[in-house]
């Protein structure tokens, strides 16, 4: 079956282009009218709900974009999310192993202290950036925690981070210089961590780094590069997409004054609403892959070695799906989506990002006053695929106790 024709072949380019940054959802609209569409750089942009799902589970799809004949190459070793099995399962057993239920549970006083302090530090003033003052500190704060990292070396990896999350985009567009940049900070970061990890193996602590080095029961240690580039996945992973959902739930939220209000009354109400803000206002837009054999799917064949982006923002908004998926539902039900991706990639820090976000959200709710939105849409950051404001300015009238 040969690959049908379209005329949609620039939407994913448009998607990456950072004037859509604040309302990409029209393009994935226009996309989702053939759900597998090749776009005019070859890439082979994967929309529908059904179609996506199929490919999360299809072991002809890979995630190590070596395989692809087409793709940009940021010179970055890859992380378990780029790996296959059995590297990818034996990676990510040893970080499950140590990145326990338990441990996350243990971190709930923490995250509770970390909010009331931020809001505590703002004092009289009545307007706040939701970003610098509490969406980006906390999570850093957490995943620093947990892996050992000193709090004085907090601030060194905003930069880094921000850098190698525009990486993730596989941008055909990106200039050399921008390349070499990722590349920089992705060295610049290892070489950080592989001296944190060379402490660590001379005087073992209670963090993740010293768990994944000794092992355990079901898994092997993890040293060497490997333990570098989990470090490396662990840090960026656990806070840009956890910075991204209070950033975009907060935004959400004021967007939505009556939904604002019912939450105000019905605190409990958090639990399904993280599950609606995670499908509604996605942290991770798409991911890409790979294809190791021709496959058949939505009406068209897909070359053995093409490029294929998973466009899970569209997926999640799939009106064959979804009834009114363009609506924000905090009590949607039932509400499967691609919030955390899906299949063996599936997020490692999914009950992390939950638990951070269903303390975090309501105290903000509960503390800040009559909340108003300085600027929307707010100003975004460059990467397309972990998309969040930048910044996040609001009004209030004042901070309660």
């Amino acid at each position: 079956m040969s690959a049908p024709t379209t005329s949609r072949a620039d939407l994913f380019a448009r998607v990456l282009d950072l004037g859509s940054r604040p309302n990409p959802y029209p393009l994935y609209a226009e996309l989702r009218e053939q759900p597998v569409s090749q776009q005019a750089d070859g890439t082979w942009a994967i929309s529908g709900f059904d179609e996506i799902s199929a490919l999360l589970h299809d072991p002809r799809i890979s995630s190590d974009m070596d395989n692809a004949s087409r793709a940009p190459r940021t010179g970055i070793r890859k992380s378990l999310i780029m790996q296959d099995p059995p590297s990818h399962d034996r990676l990510r057993r040893a970080v499950m192993t140590t990145f326990t239920p338990a441990v996350v549970e243990s971190l709930r006083g923490d995250v509770r202290r970390l909010v009331d302090g931020s809001l505590d530090a703002i004092g009289s003033r009545t307007r706040l950036d939701v970003v610098d003052e509490i969406a980006y500190p906390l999570p850093v704060s957490v995943i620093c925690a947990l892996l050992g990292i000193p709090e004085r070396d907090e601030a060194l990896f905003h930069g880094w981070a921000d850098t190698m999350a525009r990486g993730l985009d596989l941008d055909p567009t990106m200039s050399q210089a921008e390349l070499d940049a990722i590349s920089h900070a992705a060295t610049e970061l290892s070489g950080y961590l592989g001296q944190l990890i060379a402490q660590r193996t001379q005087h073992p602590g209670n963090d993740l780094i010293s768990g994944l080095l000794a092992g355990g029961a079901r898994s092997e240690p993890v040293t060497g590069e490997d333990l570098v580039i989990t470090a490396r996945l662990l840090l960026i992973a656990g806070h840009e997409t956890t910075v991204n959902l209070l950033t975009n739930g907060t935004l959400t939220l004021l967007r939505h004054p009556d939904i604002l209000a019912r939450f105000k009354s019905e605190p409990d109400l958090v639990v399904p609403m993280i599950e609606e803000l995670v499908r509604y206002e996605p942290s991770v837009q798409f991911r890409h892959r790979a294809t190791l054999a021709d496959i058949e799917i939505g009406g068209a064949t897909i070359p053995r070695g093409s490029t294929v982006v998973l466009l899970f923002a569209a997926g999640s908004r799939d009106s064959r799906h979804y009834t009114d998926p363009d609506r924000f539902i905090p009590d949607r039900t039932p509400n499967e989506h691609f919030g955390f991706g899906g299949g063996i990639h599936y997020c490692i820090g999914a009950p992390l990002a939950r638990m951070e976000a269903q303390i975090v959200l309501p105290e903000l709710v509960r503390r800040l006053d009559n909340p108003r939105l300085v600027a929307d849409p707010p100003p975004y950051r460059p990467a397309a695929a972990l998309r969040g404001p930048e910044h996040l300015w609001i009004d209030v009238d004042r901070i309660l106790p």
